[in-house]
């Protein structure tokens, strides 16, 4: 006989989301876990995200409002005013798919876990620049966190979907705004603190992902230097034991050669193979591009079926490892540049933290 679902509280910070809140909290509700209850903090939003929250009429959501602190302090309010024991932080851009939040919660039966990542999918998929992302969230993001899972050491809990044990987020501290990828710091935190933090593909939810060049520059620029921040935080990792080890001698010199390494190796690669094809001198050149195409067909295949998605945009690979790859290995670079030089790029300016109470509303009043 399963065991009961532990009951969920789901905290989802918002700032400025009017469009997408009240479509994120209904999913929240009809998730598969019937005691939830909703917290949206309203993190100084100018746009009426509040009064959106609250056209969702239901007893089990209350809205919280503050200034504009930033993310980690809109989701730190959250979890002081959730009810349950079980956390699960929500984009309010994200619409969770059905039966998400029971899978979730199920994870948390083993008493090692302190966190979930959940599965993200893209939600916009129109245009070639979603498309791309939606074969790199398969791919990279997909595959990665089933190696990671292996070990009980993910090195992220994405913001979009993902649950936290009470106990584990409050050994750590709660949710620290050292660096600007809250959700990748937190994750390694939990690691060093003895917890595993697992990976649920069952556990489904669709974001909205940048459809300019320009937004996605910014995202990706602020993930790697956020990873970069937080790499840097957790470095000592490699010396302690445990989960904490794991994520030392496994995690961390996994990201540090295929998120840092080869993304700096990259274009000095492919320079190198357009001038062997523009010389003519030699057919390594082609045959290494021939090679490494096929094996980036095989394994997106690989992963969109294991993840249950359709292969129609298999076609796209191949451009996606020209074009979007180089792009992306543009932006790890700037990051490292920016590090350098102790330029922080910037996300939402919070201002500095008030003794201001957070002023809650039931949906219903």
């Amino acid at each position: 006989m399963p065991l009961p679902l532990p009951r969920v509280s789901a905290v989802v910070p918002a700032h400025n989301e009017r469009a997408t809140i009240a479509s994120c909290v209904r999913a929240l509700l009809d998730g598969g876990c019937p005691d939830i209850d909703v917290v949206v903090v309203d993190d100084g939003s100018t746009d009426g995200t509040a009064a959106a929250a609250r056209t969702v009429a239901d007893p089990r959501v209350r809205v919280v409002t503050q200034p504009n602190h930033g993310k980690p302090a809109a989701l730190n309010a959250g979890v002081d005013h959730a009810v349950h024991d079980v956390i699960l932080m929500v984009d309010a851009d994200t619409v969770i798919a059905p039966g998400a939040v029971a899978h979730l919660a199920a994870a948390m039966a083993d008493p090692t876990v302190g966190a979930v990542a959940g599965n993200t999918k893209v939600a916009n998929r129109t245009g070639l620049l979603s498309l791309w992302q939606h074969l790199e969230y398969v791919m990279s993001f997909g595959l990665e966190r089933r190696l990671f899972d292996l070990v009980g050491a993910s090195p992220t809990v994405p913001g979009a979907i993902g649950a936290f044990r009470r106990s584990a987020l409050a050994s750590c501290g709660g949710i620290s705004a050292d660096t600007l990828a809250e959700d990748t710091d937190i994750a390694m935190a939990l690691c060093r603190q003895g917890w595993r933090v697992v990976y649920r593909s069952d556990a489904h939810a669709h974001t909205h992902v940048p459809t300019t060049v320009r937004g996605l520059w910014h995202q990706r620029h602020r993930w790697a230097y956020g990873t970069l921040q937080s790499l840097w935080k957790h470095r000592h990792a490699v010396k302690e034991t445990g989960t904490a080890g794991h994520l030392g001698r496994r995690t961390i010199p996994y990201l540090l050669v295929f998120q840092l390494l080869l993304p700096l190796a990259a274009p000095l690669m492919d320079a190198a193979a357009l001038y062997g094809l523009a010389s003519g001198t030699t057919p390594v050149p082609a045959l290494t591009l021939i090679v490494f195409c096929l094996a980036q067909l095989a394994l997106a295949a690989y992963a969109l079926r294991t993840d249950q998605e359709s292969t129609r945009h298999l076609w796209l690979v191949p451009l996606q490892q020209i074009v979007f790859r180089t792009a992306l290995c543009l932006v790890t670079i700037h990051a490292l540049v920016a590090a350098a030089l102790g330029a922080s790029p910037r996300w939402r300016n919070p201002t500095p933290a008030l003794p201001e109470t957070p002023t809650v509303h039931s949906a219903m009043a």
